[in-house]
């Protein structure tokens, strides 16, 4: 059972139930540019989470069957065990995440967003390579893998509803459960609330563990990283900070220095790419949100693919066992294109227009070469709007170019 797939269609409604709140309240919590961003970012992470099962054996498997220490039986309290367990790692996890380089090179896309909202919590890293080390444990102690994936499914999923600023803080259900309040707090870049409140689903490992920070009602949150990345192209969104890495391990002098960049403390570069390629400092009372103007058109045509793009990755999800290695890879790669193109058009790139020609082309090809009766409709659909974004590109390709990443 895939609880992600059978979760997007709440995820979705609470959204746009957000989005009218949002609205009616003028809170001003949400920018299309911003919650189309992070939700590209999301499907993004669902296309590489589907490529993994073309790998047949993982890690965590190989320890789990080899070296597990307990043979349990499946019981209510095994799997209450496993989920708490499930989020002890979890806490480490996002800990290191966030105080180690090479960890928060792929963990700093969660963050990236410059608002506060149930989109957010969609903005999910594809980058993630080492995070597996965290749930040896787990492995170790005969928790078998399916398991293992089912408890993280529901881990995810209570940390969706979290993400919002609509929701103050809840009293006593905070002194054990991580909430919005103060998972706002982890979200945050001011200086008291950076690097603080871990936990997935429980706070208690935070006030173990001395990481603990509760929202401070005179010091509003500012939501963010520290060096911004001025871009919705979720390409670059989970490569931004490797690439950083790269360069100073390039450039740098010392040969212990381009091994030591990867594991050092987040934030720390070698002595002389500080003096030689200093970076911008951070400074609050300066920061400026990235909203590049575009034409509404613009907005109206991104916020329209981005659906189709969704229904895209819910055939993914579902079919996933059922296709060959093939189709999940031309299916998937298509997924990719469009993010990467609409992340192009919010940003008002003319060549976003010839990239939609061919990624449409593309699409009616993947779609007429299948053998699914379900996929009919769609590609009756297809054609239909094929022929509709001909006339609507002459109108997006009229417009100036406003913004340039």
């Amino acid at each position: 059972m895939n609880l992600i797939l059978l979760a997007i269609p709440f995820f979705v409604l609470l959204i746009i139930t957000e989005v009218v709140i949002d609205r009616v309240s003028k809170t001003g919590f949400y920018r299309v540019n911003d919650s189309i961003s992070s939700m590209n970012a999301g499907l993004l992470s669902r296309v590489i989470i589907a490529f993994k099962k073309l790998i047949p054996l993982t890690i965590y498997i190989v320890i789990e069957k080899n070296y597990g220490l307990f043979d349990f039986q499946e019981s209510v309290g095994l799997w209450i065990i496993a989920f708490v367990l499930y989020d002890f790692c979890y806490y480490w996890n996002h800990r290191f995440g966030h105080e180690i380089n090479i960890l928060w090179a792929s963990h700093v896309v969660h963050h990236s967003s410059e608002e506060y909202n149930l989109t957010t919590a969609l903005r999910q890293t594809s980058g993630s390579v080492l995070s597996w080390i965290f749930y040896i444990p787990m492995a170790l102690a005969g928790i078998e893998p399916i398991m293992l994936i089912s408890v993280a499914a529901l881990n995810l999923l209570y940390q969706f509803w979290v993400h919002t600023r609509h929701i103050p803080k809840l009293g006593w259900y905070e002194v054990l459960f991580v909430t919005p309040s103060n998972h706002r707090v982890h979200h945050a870049t001011n200086e008291c609330y950076i690097d603080r409140n871990y936990g997935g689903v429980f706070i208690i490992w935070d006030k173990m563990f001395n990481t603990f920070q509760e929202e401070i009602n005179e010091k509003p949150c500012i939501y963010g990283i520290r060096k911004p990345i001025k871009s919705w192209n979720p390409i670059w969104v989970n490569l931004h900070f490797y690439t950083q890495l790269v360069r100073d391990a390039w450039r740098t002098q010392r040969w212990q220095d381009k091994v030591l960049i990867w594991f050092k403390p987040t934030g720390w570069r070698p002595a002389d790419m500080e003096e030689k390629f200093p970076l911008a400092k951070y400074d609050p009372s300066t920061f400026e949100k990235f909203d590049n103007p575009i034409p509404e058109f613009n907005t109206w045509y991104s916020l329209f693919q981005h659906i189709t793009v969704v229904a895209a990755i819910v055939l993914l999800l579902k079919y996933t066992n059922a296709m060959n290695s093939t189709e999940l890879l031309l299916l998937g790669s298509f997924i990719i294109l469009s993010c990467y193109s609409i992340g192009a058009i919010l940003q008002d790139k003319k060549w976003a227009v010839w990239l939609e020609y061919i990624r449409y082309s593309a699409l009616l090809y993947y779609l007429y070469s299948l053998d699914v009766a379900e996929l009919t409709f769609m590609m009756i659909t297809g054609t239909a709007i094929v022929s509709l974004i001909a006339t609507l590109f002459l109108k997006l390709a009229e417009e100036p170019e406003q913004a340039s990443l």
